[in-house]
C-alpha cells in the first residue's frame, strides 16, 4: 500500500505526542464544508469493500488507539456505517479475561484476526498489554521491550500472510479529554458512558503519552503503519482517517473475481 498522510509516522521515527497538534482540521474550515467529503468517503469505501470481500485475497486490519474518551467509539460507527456488516467485524479489547492472562499476550489478538476478504476492527488492541501494565509498573522497561519487538514480528508475519495493518492514534488534548468528560457528567443520558477506571486513568495522563511516544516510536514499520489523528475535532477525524483508509484500498488495485460461468448464455 501506498498512502501520502501528513499523519504518517515513518519508521524509526522519534515520536513526541506533546509536538502533535490535537486540533488541526487541515483545509477545512469548518464541519459543513466538510460533510459532503466524508460523505462521499463513505460511498467510496462502500464500492471499495465489495471488491475487497468479493476478491479475498487481503484481508485489512485497522487498529484504534487512543485515550479515553478520544472517540474510538465514535470513529467506528461515523465511518463504517455504510458498508456492508457482512464484511466487516469489530473486537473490543478490555481487561483480560482469567483464560486470556493464562495465555501470551498476543493471544487473544491473534483470535481476532481477519480473514481475506474481511476488515477487521480492534477498538483497542494488543497494543493495551504493552501500555497499561508498563504505566502502572505491572512490567517491567526490559519486558515492555520485548514485547514492542514481539509485536513487530507478529505483525510482520500476518503481513506476510496477506493481512494489511493501519493503526490510528486519535489524538485529544487534555483539555478536551476534560470537556468530553464533562459533557458525560452533565448529560443523564450519557451517565452510562462514565467508568470509574476512565477518572483513575486520567491521573496517569504523562505516564500514558510517554508510553505511547516510545510504542509509535519503534512499531510503525512501512507494513504496519502508525497515523496519529487530530481528534479534538470529531468530524476532522473521520475525515482524516476516511482519506486514509480510501487512499490505502484504492491502492490495492483489486478487481472483482472472474465469473465461473458465462451469464450472457443463462435464460431463467
Amino acid at each position: 500500500m501506498k498512502i501520502k498522510s501528513p499523519y504518517l509516522i515513518k519508521p524509526n521515527a522519534h515520536i513526541r505526542l506533546a509536538k502533535k497538534s490535537t486540533s488541526d482540521t487541515g483545509s477545512y474550515k469548518s464541519e459543513e464544508a466538510a460533510a459532503a467529503v466524508l460523505a462521499k468517503h463513505r460511498t467510496q469505501l462502500a464500492a471499495l469493500q465489495d471488491v475487497f470481500y468479493a476478491s479475498q485475497t487481503k484481508a485489512l486490519l485497522i487498529v484504534l488507539q487512543g485515550m479515553d474518551t478520544a472517540g474510538k467509539d465514535g470513529t467506528i460507527s461515523h465511518i463504517f456505517s455504510g458498508i456492508n456488516p457482512q464484511g466487516c467485524d469489530v473486537a473490543s479489547f478490555k481487561v483480560p479475561t482469567p483464560l486470556e492472562a493464562r495465555h501470551d499476550f498476543l493471544w487473544r489478538a491473534h483470535a481476532q484476526v481477519p480473514p481475506r476478504g474481511m476488515i477487521n476492527i480492534f477498538n483497542r488492541s494488543h497494543y493495551e498489554d504493552v501500555l497499561s501494565p508498563r504505566v502502572h509498573k505491572l512490567i517491567t522497561d526490559k519486558v515492555m521491550s520485548r514485547r514492542l519487538d514481539d509485536i513487530n514480528e507478529f505483525e510482520s508475519m500476518l503481513f506476510d500472510n496477506d493481512v494489511l495493518i493501519l493503526k490510528f492514534y486519535l489524538h485529544i488534548s487534555h483539555d478536551e479529554q476534560t470537556r468530553r468528560l464533562q459533557s458525560r457528567i452533565d448529560d443523564k443520558q450519557k451517565h452510562w458512558k462514565l467508568s470509574e477506571a476512565d477518572l483513575h486513568e486520567r491521573k496517569f495522563w504523562p505516564q500514558y503519552i510517554e508510553a505511547y511516544d516510545r510504542i509509535l516510536s519503534t512499531t510503525s514499520p512501512r507494513h504496519a503503519p502508525w497515523f496519529v489523528i487530530p481528534a479534538d475535532h470529531k468530524w476532522y477525524r473521520n475525515i482524516a482517517i476516511s482519506a486514509i483508509l480510501v487512499d490505502a484500498l484504492q491502492s490495492l488495485k483489486l478487481k472483482f473475481p472472474a465469473p465461473t460461468l458465462d451469464a450472457s448464455t443463462i435464460k431463467l
